[in-house]
């Protein structure tokens, strides 16, 4: 019998791995960037955008631009890796049993 993968706490988030999703396809992304695409409230997306940053999972950079605030983000090699194997977990799923 197959046991099924388990799934990445962090990114079984829709918000975190939206943003993640996000993020592979780019270099780096703004906040408001971000902001946009998920449809996320600034609030909510500040608290996800931490908490994939402490885990290791994206880098954030905080700078100004014209006297205003401005947050790029990164996906790290950590979080590249993550989002591989979860994609490859969720896979396991979408096979038919042997």
């Amino acid at each position: 019998m197959n046991t099924l993968s388990e799934l990445d706490p962090i990114l079984h988030s829709q918000l975190r791995l939206a943003i993640v999703s996000i993020l592979i396809g780019v270099v780096e992304a703004e906040f408001t960037f971000l902001k946009e695409r998920t449809g996320s409230t600034a609030g909510n997306l500040s608290v996800q955008l931490e908490k994939l940053s402490s885990e290791g999972y994206i880098s954030t950079e905080k700078s100004f631009r014209n006297k205003r605030p401005l947050t790029t983000c990164r996906i790290t090699p950590k979080g590249i890796a993550q989002f591989d194997i979860y994609v490859r977990a969720i896979e396991t799923y979408l096979r038919p049993p042997k």
